[in-house]
């Protein structure tokens, strides 16, 4: 997630729903995919559900997707909210039981 210096001189608090996630790098300024990703923790990075992106700078993380859905992930500032500081992440069923949405109930009234 790369921050932009027209939003401002403040961090951005990051959220995601129905996962954790690892923070494996962050930085200031613009994101290097040649340079940064060699500095990456891939060993034992901090695991969160909400993680800072610096001002004006980004923030990589990592996550298993085993739960399947639509995620929304934000700035927890709500007015940043408000300027698209937001997603949604789409997690398809997996090949493991536990990793499929379960039918939906047969007393489910129909549209």
């Amino acid at each position: 997630m790369q921050d932009t210096s027209i939003l401002g001189a403040e961090s951005h608090p990051l959220h995601l729903h129905g996962f954790n996630f690892f923070v494996v790098g962050q930085g200031f300024g613009n994101f290097d995919p040649n340079k940064d990703p060699k500095k990456f923790n891939l060993i034992d990075p901090v695991e969160r559900n909400t993680a800072g992106v610096p001002s004006g700078g980004w923030l990589a993380i990592r996550f298993l997707a085993d739960n399947p859905g639509v995620w929304f992930m934000h700035c927890h500032l709500e007015v940043h909210t408000s300027w698209g500081l937001k997603m949604a992440w789409l997690v398809l069923d997996g090949k493991l039981p536990n990793q499929k949405l379960l039918p939906p109930p047969t007393d489910l009234p129909k549209c």
